[in-house]
């Protein structure tokens, strides 16, 4: 999309707002495809964490994506959008017994990372097949809070329990017709993610009855110029010779499964904020926008970098800013960064705001939702409402704190 466009929207539609490019979202999808050309059969899941608009998932539908789910809320959602029940997979953690029966009863594919789990669903539902989640020990992302293969991670059931596994399997009958991996986000190294996939094969052989591997996702897009990104052709190239070789010696073409999301729907994401204030102060120039963290928290949670480009001005002479929301807390998105001259009113563009940007938004300080937009064949299409005051009230039960009538009482 060009800037002068993200300036038309920001004016249509007004700010903060989110705006989505359907043709990215598309070309990073068919990139990831062609890269794995070589496999007989490939299955991209879309991880609806990252971006959960129904909008969106039925351009993932159009593509022929199925979609990874970590909640029965995500499932529902994924029906609602026209996905067959065999389309998705749920991929919860930490959920309770009964939520994963419920995604069962949908007839979606179940993934379990839990022993305890593991058993009880099994014993109750042997003819249930079931994916298992394993926590292969090895960390392929560059940044620890979102790196989940880690030793200590909470995701996933160690590989060190494998033995645990084969005899649940084994005591109640169960049918195991998946194996699956999430090593974590932002993988700069494929050879750890290929090593780990070593250890995703090695496990899969213990299991004669498998459909699918599933090898997660977590490849790194770029931030900013010069930035790394995961190299897929060659990830591609790479495993999916691995992969065949595989398939040959357990003796039936697998389905080799990824579920990206940031990969997918990063790039694509422009957040459009409007400039409240230019503040000087002794040491630091402001630029206060009329958002904050509790539309893109990822700056703060994760120290993540979003480029921050001044559309308004894209000739200004370059000052140095530092950009701040309008929450009542520190909600900073960037620290002196060196932006084209800003005044009051301009339009800030965010970059690389696709994924887990809007799913993590809030309404803290009762600031509204923003609206989101869809650029889809060169025209902009509405596909979430700005949040009003009604939003706000709406589940909220009001008590009558009115003071009580007294009841006289005959002497």
């Amino acid at each position: 999309m060009l800037d002068s466009q993200l300036l038309k929207i920001a004016e249509d539609f007004g700010s903060p707002v989110y705006v989505y490019d359907a043709e990215k979202i598309e070309f990073q999808y068919h990139r990831l495809t062609n890269a794995f050309k070589n496999v007989k059969k490939l299955k991209l899941n879309y991880a609806v964490k990252a971006l959960s608009n129904i909008s969106i998932l039925k351009l993932f539908k159009s593509l022929g994506s199925g979609i990874d789910t970590v909640s029965i809320q995500e499932v529902q959602l994924g029906l609602a959008a026209g996905f067959l029940p065999e389309q998705i997979i749920f991929t919860p953690n930490g959920v309770s017994l009964s939520e994963i029966e419920e995604a069962a009863k949908l007839g979606v594919k179940i993934n379990i990372d839990n022993l305890s789990i593991l058993e009880q669903f099994g014993t109750k539902h042997p003819n249930v097949p079931v994916c298992i989640r394993i926590n292969p020990h090895v960390m392929a992302g560059g940044n620890a809070n979102i790196s989940v293969g880690h030793i200590d991670s909470k995701f996933g059931i160690s590989i060190h329990q494998i033995p645990h596994i084969l005899r649940i399997v084994e005591n109640t009958k169960m049918h195991i017709n998946g194996i699956h991996m999430h090593t974590g986000s932002d993988i700069l190294d494929i050879e750890v993610f290929l090593y780990a996939s070593e250890i995703l094969f090695e496990t899969a052989k213990q299991f004669k009855g498998l459909d699918f591997i599933d090898f997660g996702s977590g490849f790194k897009v770029p931030y900013k110029a010069g930035d790394i990104e995961t190299n897929i052709e060659e990830l591609g190239e790479k495993l999916s010779a691995r992969f065949n070789d595989f398939c040959k010696e357990y003796g039936k073409d697998l389905t080799l499964a990824f579920e990206p999301g940031k990969f997918l729907v990063s790039e694509s994401g422009s957040f459009l904020t409007h400039v409240n204030a230019v503040k000087q102060t002794t040491s630091t120039v402001f630029a206060q926008v009329d958002s904050g963290f509790n539309h893109l928290i990822r700056p703060m949670l994760y120290g993540s970098h979003h480029d921050i480009v001044n559309i308004s001005n894209p000739n200004g002479r370059e000052r140095f800013y530092t950009v701040v929301g309008y929450i009542c807390e520190t909600d900073t998105f960037g620290n002196n960064r060196r932006i084209n001259e800003i005044t009051e009113g301009d339009v800030l563009c965010f970059r690389n705001a696709g994924a887990y940007c809007f799913s993590m938004a809030s309404n803290y300080n009762s600031r509204f939702k923003p609206a989101e937009v869809l650029w889809y064949n060169n025209e902009a299409k509405l596909i979430r409402k700005r949040e009003t005051f009604e939003d706000i009230l709406k589940n909220q039960v009001e008590v009558d704190f009115s003071p009580k009538k007294k009841v006289a009482v005959s002497k």
